[in-house]
């Protein structure tokens, strides 16, 4: 399948590059995809952050420079470290032991080997979808901006939506189009500055301390889902680019993310939407 061959030639490229340092849009654009998308579907795909993997191979790499009798300060200087104590925390955390310890006899250390995606066959919980697609509409909301890094995201959202709640009917009032309810929203597609909103599609003006952003035409495929959240909806998303999407005959477009809340966020049992935007390979 395309996108397997596209994801490992990825990988193929990170490896060959370990010693510097990628950025996650140069693995995007070989796995045809944006960079932030990249670092979500790793994360779910290998159940790792992309920043740790690279972290465990390189240390994995230097353990075996140490031990082939090579100085710490020039494995240290390889792996992009120009600080031996950045080196130092960094090999502690991986092998629980300082690099000079690497180099003596009868050290136990420890080796994470590279990862090489295959296809597996899973099918045993449905997931309901449809197809959207939408002209432009506008959302008038909250917003927090968006790191680069998705682990910085997944503390700085949560953050957004306990600041957001006491102005959550204010929003709702606001409503006045389609997709009705509160909607969190991620412009991660785009080069310049991102941002994810706590919003409304709404056409009045924004109130103070609020935000407008024009979302493009796409195409969406629309997932139900119904739980705890946060906790729900990231194991919906997960399950979405993992299982749904390489077989899909879809590729991650470059258009925002949209979750749809069609019942008050906070409830034991939420209803809501994930709605990945999508284009035909």
């Amino acid at each position: 399948m395309d996108w397997l061959s596209q994801w490992n030639e990825a990988l193929d490229y990170l490896e060959a590059h370990l010693t510097e340092e990628v950025p996650p849009e140069t693995l995007g654009r070989i796995a045809c995809c944006g960079g932030y998308h990249f670092q979500r579907m790793f994360s779910y795909l290998a159940g790792v952050p992309l920043s740790e993997y690279i972290r465990r191979r390189r240390m994995t790499l230097a353990a075996a420079d140490l031990r082939s009798g090579e100085r710490v300060i020039d494995v240290a200087l390889r792996y992009g470290y120009e600080s031996p104590t950045a080196f130092n925390r960094a090999f502690q955390s991986i092998h629980g032991l300082p690099p000079s310890a690497a180099k003596r006899e009868g050290t136990v250390l420890k080796s994470y080997p590279r990862i090489r995606f295959h296809l597996v066959v899973k099918g045993d919980t449905e997931m309901e979808y449809q197809m959207v697609t939408r002209p432009a509409f506008r959302v008038v909301g909250l917003r927090v901006p968006l790191s680069k890094d998705v682990e910085e995201n997944f503390s700085a959202v949560p953050r957004c939506w306990a600041e957001a709640g006491p102005r959550l009917p204010e929003l709702l009032a606001l409503s006045s189009g389609d997709p009705a309810g509160i909607l969190g929203v991620s412009t991660c597609h785009r080069e310049e500055e991102n941002y994810y909103y706590i919003a409304v599609a709404s056409a009045q003006e924004p109130p103070a301390g609020m935000y407008a952003e024009e979302i493009p035409p796409c195409t969406w495929a629309v997932f139900q889902g119904r739980g705890r959240l946060p906790e729900a909806m990231q194991s919906l998303q997960r399950r979405i680019v993992s299982q749904w999407l390489p077989d899909s005959g879809y590729e991650w477009a470059r258009a925002a993310d949209v979750e749809v809340y069609l019942e008050p966020p906070g409830s034991e049992e939420t209803a809501f939407q994930v709605w990945l935007p999508v284009a035909k390979k």
